[in-house]
């Protein structure tokens, strides 16, 4: 989840290609998907779009890349074929590239440390939609932050590549597996946060639920990384929560009442 802002991208869907322009302050994002789709071409290649070419000195960095066919996973209601392919991708994702490769990358952005700095500018900021629910939630949910160990605790669980962006729009089932675009956020990351960054996600509730439980069955987790994905769910749940309080009423990405749904999701995982 990248939280310093919207891009402005422009994208161009032809029969076989997609050409992706990155506008604003989008060369970042740029030199990160171009990197994503060479690095998963070359070690796996299929699990995403074939990087074709790319012009990093253009006033608007453009990359050229394969068309995935596909439907994406948001706002349907998935079947246990379904989750299970959705947690086969993910799983090829996180371990597609060799150690030594993975351990050159940067961190990717929205890490949990630049969450934490995030966090400690919202909380004196009010939301649009600080109602009584909100604010309590929020509330005991930095109540919690103060308490854990979260930011000087050592990380003891392998790392992995992280795509960046939990929402399910980038998963694309084409009918016998599933596929991913969007690496624009991507990096070094650990297994436990990708799959919170997952469930956490806005896309796996607003609409037809992801069975978070179903697809975390999928994934043998480690006891040190059961116990990081229980407080990453948490963590990832507040950052939620801070930014759909933000939401403009006058121009809403989400239903209303999101907010509030979302400061019930946090109480539940903080019981």
């Amino acid at each position: 989840m990248s939280t310093d802002g919207w891009s402005t991208h422009a994208i161009e869907l032809g029969p076989d290609r997609v050409v992706k322009r990155f506008g604003g302050t989008g060369r970042e994002q740029f030199d990160r998907e171009w990197r994503a789709l060479t690095l998963l071409y070359t070690h796996l290649p299929g699990l995403a779009a074939t990087p074709r070419e790319s012009d990093p000195a253009a006033s608007a960095p453009t990359i050229v890349m394969s068309r995935l066919n596909g439907t994406p996973l948001r706002g349907r209601a998935l079947d246990e074929r379904q989750v299970k392919a959705f947690a086969d991708a993910t799983t090829a994702l996180h371990n597609a590239l060799p150690p030594t490769v993975l351990a050159e990358l940067p961190l990717r952005p929205g890490h949990q440390g630049e969450l934490f700095a995030h966090l400690r500018t919202w909380s004196a900021v009010e939301g649009r939609h600080d109602s009584g629910r909100v604010s309590r939630s929020k509330e005991a949910g930095l109540a919690w932050l103060a308490r854990s160990d979260m930011e000087t605790s050592k990380l003891a669980v392998p790392m992995v590549f992280g795509p960046g962006d939990g929402n399910l729009a980038n998963y694309l089932w084409d009918g016998s597996r599933v596929r991913v675009v969007d690496f624009e956020d991507s990096g070094r990351s650990d297994r436990a946060f990708e799959l919170a960054e997952i469930t956490e996600h806005v896309s796996s509730w607003v609409g037809p639920p992801l069975d978070v439980s179903s697809f975390l069955a999928h994934f043998d987790l480690t006891a040190a990384e059961a116990s990081r994905l229980r407080d990453c769910r948490r963590l990832l749940a507040l950052v939620w929560l801070f930014l759909l309080s933000f939401d403009d009423p006058e121009n809403p990405r989400n239903p209303p009442g999101t907010a509030e749904r979302q400061a019930d999701r946090l109480l539940d995982l903080l019981d």
